[in-house]
């Protein structure tokens, strides 16, 4: 870390500021409205084109997933930074994974979509953020009792880059088995041919930028829930500059190019049900914070060798396809059958795994 000029405050806010811009950027270049990278939305994609789950509107092999870890990698890599580790509580922190993506799916959105949806003008995303901020401040709660997860430990090289290596396996496949144009399925891979998956950037766009992000998180160590936490716990601004740059970013690109629509109603990939966009995000924002980081921080650790972080990644991949297939994601007309159920019933877990995990300090 040392003369890493990322990882001071201006670095912090000039990631945060660039993750802003290429977020709108990828949304001129086809990617869904207010949904220029969304980790939660493009895992449920990936899950969808991997057919882990069949509702046709959300299948497509998101290239930016595997660009933020292979960039994470390649940072990580370049300055002696890939420490492969992992054994703290994984089954547990899987298990995260699947809450948070579950959570996140109710509001339709990860923390870096609720910024990109408030830079565009989506007044719902209001009562989202306010969720998150309630779901890490509960989180914080838990860390001034003491809990923890307990240690990882140093494991093999082999071991560090079996979560980088899925992500290329995944690129093979979207390589191997391109769309054809206007058929939902090439040979094992399954594409929307309407809807929110069916819209996306160039392939290589979409990749490289990702990437580019990817480098440029894993040297600041940007991540939108340690922004809170560290704000909650500590009083630090220095990760909540990054956020709030990330937020002033594409709200100004978003004026220049047309995107800003303010208001509730008519908003792309949302809905109104303010309740439950504000504790969908409470789950969601409480499992991010008892895993450590927001699911865009898990992917940078996951590229840096941890597999801790790699399990919950691949908790959020089982999540969104069990929020598909069980019935609990929410869509534009509203929460799913079972969103209720499922939003309560992962606070509840969460809340458990808190508990269980402090020793008063």
């Amino acid at each position: 870390m040392k003369n890493n000029i990322l990882a001071t405050t201006p670095g912090i806010i000039f990631v945060g500021a660039l993750i802003g811009v290429l977020a709108i950027l990828l949304q001129k270049m086809g990617n869904p409205g207010n949904m220029g990278i969304c980790v939660a939305c493009f895992e449920r994609d990936v899950a969808g084109g991997l057919g882990l789950h069949r509702a046709a509107i959300v299948q497509y092999l998101r290239p930016e997933i595997a660009g933020l870890v292979l960039g994470a990698l390649a940072a990580a890599m370049a300055t002696g930074e890939f420490r492969p580790r992992g054994g703290s509580s994984p089954i547990i922190r899987f298990v995260l994974g699947i809450i948070a993506a579950m959570g996140a799916l109710v509001f339709l959105g990860c923390p870096w979509r609720a910024i990109l949806r408030l830079a565009g003008g989506d007044a719902n995303a209001l009562f989202g953020l306010a969720g998150l901020c309630a779901g890490i401040f509960i989180g914080t709660l838990f860390f001034r009792q003491g809990y923890s997860l307990g240690a990882s430990h140093r494991q093999s090289t082999l071991s560090g880059l079996i979560f980088p290596f899925v992500m290329l396996c995944i690129l093979a496949l979207y390589l191997l088995f391109p769309q054809v144009e206007g058929q939902a399925q090439s040979g094992p891979v399954f594409y929307s041919v309407k809807g929110p998956g069916s819209m996306h950037a160039p392939f290589l766009i979409s990749l490289g930028v990702a990437f580019v992000i990817g480098m440029a998180a894993q040297k600041s160590r940007f991540c939108t829930v340690g922004a809170l936490r560290d704000l909650f716990l500590f009083g630090s601004t220095h990760l909540f500059l990054g956020l709030f740059a990330m937020l002033a970013a594409a709200f100004v690109a978003n004026l220049l190019t047309g995107g800003f629509h303010f208001g509730m109603e008519n908003q792309p990939v949302a809905h109104t049900m303010s309740l439950w966009n504000f504790l969908g995000m409470v789950t969601a924002g409480l499992a991010f914070a008892l895993a450590g980081g927001c699911p865009g921080r898990q992917l940078f650790m996951a590229g840096e060798g941890d597999g801790d972080a790699g399990l919950f990644a691949l908790g959020m991949i089982t999540g969104a396809a069990l929020a598909h297939n069980l019935g609990t994601a929410s869509s534009g007309t509203g929460i799913g059958q079972h969103g209720i159920a499922a939003t309560l019933i992962g606070l509840a877990i969460c809340l458990v795994i808190g508990f269980a995990h402090t020793r008063k300090v």
